[in-house]
């Protein structure tokens, strides 16, 4: 089948039957599963890009903004290990965001090495704003599911995408997903 085909086509070569005489996820890649991950990601990100693009920034000004947003006085380092991005890359994207106003950074209080990094009113609703989008998105696909049976097919869908992340990094990664939002601006105590 051709890339090119409209998307119903590709979605009507979708099986979950394996071609015959191959056994399911030995012999073939999950070519299914790959193309429907891919254009769900493609979606999933396309609506938050096109604000993005408003403010010249990109998918990773996204990632570090969704982050300390939802985590008020982060680390540099805790950053860089929930994103898993070189010091050099994150530095090119922070700097870009506390010029703009959307994150500050501030002195560590027991660490004065340490920066602790806040999204500013700026940042939080502009974090907020892509998430609602995001947000809408997955609640309409959760609409296709009949009603009674959402709460399940939301346990079972993070348990699928928790089983998708490395193993040695799921416990963090679910805590993470877990915790709720903190707002602290960025001059008040924590």
């Amino acid at each position: 089948m051709s890339i090119r085909s409209s998307q119903p086509a590709v979605l009507a070569a979708v099986s979950d039957e394996p071609p015959a005489g191959k056994a399911p996820g030995r012999d073939i890649p999950a070519y299914d599963l790959i193309e429907l991950f891919f254009f769900a990601y493609r979606d999933f990100v396309s609506g938050p890009d096109r604000i993005l693009a408003e403010y010249g920034f990109g998918r990773a000004h996204h990632r570090v903004l969704h982050f300390v947003s939802r985590q008020p006085g982060l680390t540099i380092a805790e950053l860089l290990d929930i994103l898993k991005i070189t010091k050099q890359s994150l530095n090119r994207v922070l700097k870009e965001l506390v010029e703009k106003d959307f994150i500050v950074s501030r002195m560590g209080t027991t660490d004065r090495r340490q920066r602790l990094l806040f999204a500013t009113q700026t940042g939080e609703d502009l974090a907020l704003r892509l998430a609602d989008l995001q947000t809408g998105r997955i609640m309409r696909a959760l609409e296709t599911v009949p009603t009674e049976e959402r709460t399940a097919m939301r346990r079972c869908v993070k348990d699928y995408l928790t089983a998708m992340v490395d193993p040695q990094e799921r416990a963090r990664v679910a805590q993470l997903a877990a915790t709720p939002a903190k707002r602290h601006g960025p001059g008040e105590e924590h």
